[in-house]
């Protein structure tokens, strides 16, 4: 059977599932989800793009705030974790990077996990935690504020999904309410609670050092702001935007906008601290891209075939997709410490 009639048997045998779950299935399914089973999802022939697939100088500015944290820990050992990552180029760049840095790579321990495998296997660790648009794709639940709030679940009839509402699970409500958000009748939101759950798991197993967190999403005060008041889920489809979870399933890309207060706020009550937030165009020229890109014109090293395709590398990164995507980062068992990447810092409310 299609991922498509495996979810409407389940519904057909158990009724209206939670949207969650819908969304579970549709992406994880076992050999028949969106990431579990066979096709491309980056580049021209996939569905959208990241960006490590832009240019490998991402991963090397990631890898120059890596160094730096290496020796803010005072160069013991170092174990960096990559969680999804995907293709594997990001690894690679980073690699690359800190294989020129003989001290760092001979102390250095690289481990990569998938979201299928258990963070919490992993032994103690000091050194960083990073994710590159994983958080985004988990699996939300999706609520509408009517005069109590309500959990939107999907059904099947007459040959399409369609929505029903229902009194929403204790957990929802205590998320709203931990965060302090008060939604306004008519406000439609996702929340994230594997979110919540993956930040305590990678809190569990830092010993010492650093959690980035790279992604798109916005702090509370933006994420329930009446501008965003249909909520954030998009769909992403052979380079096609569209809003609809319920066509091309198991085909398609699901994804929400990640919430960073919550990310903070539930990473205090495990233990992590705040070390800072800002948007990825300032994280990179705070590490020094532009200076990189000037310094290999003049050597002759151009990472990329010509200046035009060098200028839309730029423009893409720092200015269409860095203004989008956000840098959290938290620390644990370390004292404060400058981050050159957050030397341009937004407030994170």
């Amino acid at each position: 059977m299609s991922i498509l009639e495996i979810i409407i048997e389940r519904i057909r045998r158990e009724g209206p599932i939670s949207f969650r779950d819908f969304m579970e299935m549709a992406l994880y399914y076992p050999g028949q989800g969106y990431y579990t089973s066979a096709g491309e999802r980056t580049g021209k022939t996939g569905d959208f793009y990241t960006s490590p697939y832009l240019s490998s100088l991402f991963g090397e500015m990631i890898a120059g705030q890596m160094e730096e944290m290496w020796q803010l820990l005072d160069r013991e050992p170092f174990t960096i974790v990559e969680q999804g990552a995907g293709s594997g180029l990001l690894c690679r760049d980073i690699l690359r990077r800190l294989q020129a840095n003989k001290e760092m790579a001979d102390n250095l321990n690289y481990i990569i996990i998938e979201k299928n495998d258990n963070i919490r296997d992993l032994p103690p660790i000091t050194g960083c935690i990073f994710s590159n648009e994983l958080v985004d794709n988990f699996s939300v639940h999706q609520v509408v504020m009517q005069e109590e709030l309500m959990e939107v679940f999907v059904d099947h009839k007459d040959g399409q999904f369609e929505e029903v509402l229902r009194p929403a699970r204790p957990e929802l409500r205590e998320y709203l309410q931990e965060l302090r958000v008060t939604l306004p009748p008519g406000f439609r939101t996702e929340i994230n609670l594997q979110a919540t759950e993956w930040i305590g798991s990678v809190s569990s197993i830092l010993r010492k050092g650093f959690v980035m967190t790279i992604d798109y999403g916005y702090p509370s005060s933006d994420l329930y702001s009446p501008g965003k008041k249909t909520g954030t889920l998009v769909c992403y489809h052979r380079h096609q935007v569209n809003f609809c979870p319920y066509e091309h399933v198991g085909e398609q890309d699901i994804t929400t906008h990640v919430n960073f207060s919550a990310l903070d706020h539930w990473g205090r009550n495990h233990g992590l601290e705040y070390c800072g937030y800002t948007n990825q165009t300032y994280f990179l020229q705070g590490l020094g891209l532009t200076r990189h890109l000037r310094k290999l014109e003049e050597a002759g090293k151009k990472n990329v075939s010509d200046d035009s395709e060098k200028l839309l590398f730029v423009r893409t990164l720092l200015m269409e997709m860095g203004n989008k995507f956000k840098v959290l980062i938290q620390r644990k068992g370390i004292r404060q410490a400058f981050l050159s990447g957050l030397q341009f810092p937004e407030r994170l409310l």
